[in-house]
């Protein structure tokens, strides 16, 4: 009996300080070195790839944002600012969902089929404001002239990106709203054009968020 108690404690205490090896090793010293390599060498992507402007974070690069008008009263779904470039569509979980207007709450895509009757008339919906919207100065966006990135969301529906096409499609809106020349806007999206990474992973894009703090300081000075 008294071999039994003797033999069970110290298996217990063997476990016990395995328990708070392991506890030292695992939730304290890796973290802390993982941390410390990644501040040292990757600080930017650390932190949540960060953006700041004016001296203080606005957002980051890897998270889309909303470039709309305050809400009248009584209305749910709030006009886009036109003055600023806008980014893609982010209803990527339907009108319904609260990530409607990048919210972190959740993010993901529709899983709808192609030949969905409610997903073919939101990307009727937003081609053709897409067109209103951009259709300025005397200058008539087609509908045949408007990417797919315009109007369908991307699979998380919180992409910071938009096609150089899209942005381009927006210039000379954008010159219009802010008493710019489309030439110096135009300008402005070639210097925020990335290309693919690597030299072939991905695509060409234009960070929106990026490219709006630029616009920013573009209008300031003028």
């Amino acid at each position: 009996m008294n071999h039994s108690v003797s033999n069970t404690a110290r298996l217990l205490g063997a476990g016990l300080r395995a328990l708070l090896v392991l506890t030292l090793v695992t939730g304290v010293a890796y973290p802390l070195v993982i941390t410390g390599i990644a501040q040292g060498l990757l600080p930017g992507r650390a932190n949540g790839s960060e953006i700041e402007a004016d001296g203080k974070v606005v957002g980051s690069s890897l998270i889309g944002q909303s470039y709309t008008l305050p809400p009248k009263e009584g209305q749910k779904t709030p006009e886009p600012d036109l003055r600023w470039f806008q980014g893609r569509p982010a209803n990527g979980l339907g009108t319904n969902s609260v990530n409607t207007r990048y919210e972190l709450i959740l993010s993901g895509a529709t899983n709808r089929s192609a030949d969905d009757a409610e997903l073919i008339q939101w990307v009727k919906d937003a081609k053709a404001a897409v067109v209103e919207d951009n259709s300025v100065g005397g200058r008539t966006v087609r509908p045949s002239d408007v990417p797919a990135d315009a109007v369908t969301s991307s699979g998380s529906g919180l992409d910071p990106h938009i096609s150089p096409q899209y942005a381009d499609l927006q210039v000379h809106r954008v010159a219009e709203r802010n008493g710019l020349s489309v030439a110096r806007v135009d300008r402005l999206v070639e210097e925020h054009t990335r290309g693919r990474t690597l030299g072939f992973l991905g695509e060409p894009r234009v960070n929106v968020l990026e490219l709006n703090i630029a616009l920013k300081e573009l209008r300031t000075r003028n």
